[in-house]
């Protein structure tokens, strides 16, 4: 079946977040996060690596969104249910349908860090994949370095499934560096 012929929903909930596709209009909100925590991302993100226009995050959204639709990369925007505000970004990414199995990324909002919500949001992003996209494989790659980011598979039970030396280069390219491959199977 051609990808773009599933049905499951855009938007879902948990306890504190309501998580959605990215909307033509979040730019502005999405520039805003990443002014406030541009310090914090520039280690590791490589978008983050140099100066973005407003209407250059909202072409970004923009196409984020049209990707969703064709079902070719899902990103998901985190917000509080209480205020609306934006917490991150996040999303099931180098999506395989055959099998499926889809790669969570994610970022927060340094203003909102420290607070468990991107834990929560993974958590939700997870039962999501498994539950609507009925997923076979869910995978966390990130940075051996990157405390933080391994921090949220090793507190939600994801499988360090192995470390690949010499895998990637610092976003800087100054450096080689391991990667760590977390994941969650279902039989």
């Amino acid at each position: 079946m051609n990808p773009i012929m599933l049905d499951f929903p855009n938007r879902f909930e948990t306890e504190r977040l309501s998580i959605r596709l990215p909307l033509p209009g979040d730019g502005e909100a999405v520039y805003n996060s990443i002014e406030a925590s541009i310090e914090d991302l520039r280690d590791w993100l490589p978008f983050a690596q140099k100066q973005q226009s407003k209407e250059q995050v909202e072409v970004n959204i923009r196409e984020a969104h049209i990707n969703f639709l064709n079902r070719e990369d899902l990103r998901l925007l985190i917000f509080l249910k209480e205020t609306g505000d934006l917490v991150g970004s996040s999303g099931l990414h180098r999506i395989d349908w055959n099998v499926p199995k889809f790669e969570i990324g994610y970022w927060i909002d340094s203003r909102f860090s420290g607070k468990g919500y991107m834990s929560e949001a993974v958590e939700g992003i997870t039962s999501f994949a498994f539950d609507h996209l009925h997923a076979k494989r869910v995978e966390i790659r990130c940075d051996a370095v990157n405390y933080k980011s391994k921090a949220i598979p090793e507190k939600l039970n994801y499988q360090l499934e192995g470390i690949l030396r010499n895998e990637d280069r610092s976003v800087d390219g100054s450096e080689l560096r391991d990667t760590c491959v977390y994941a969650k199977i279902r039989d």
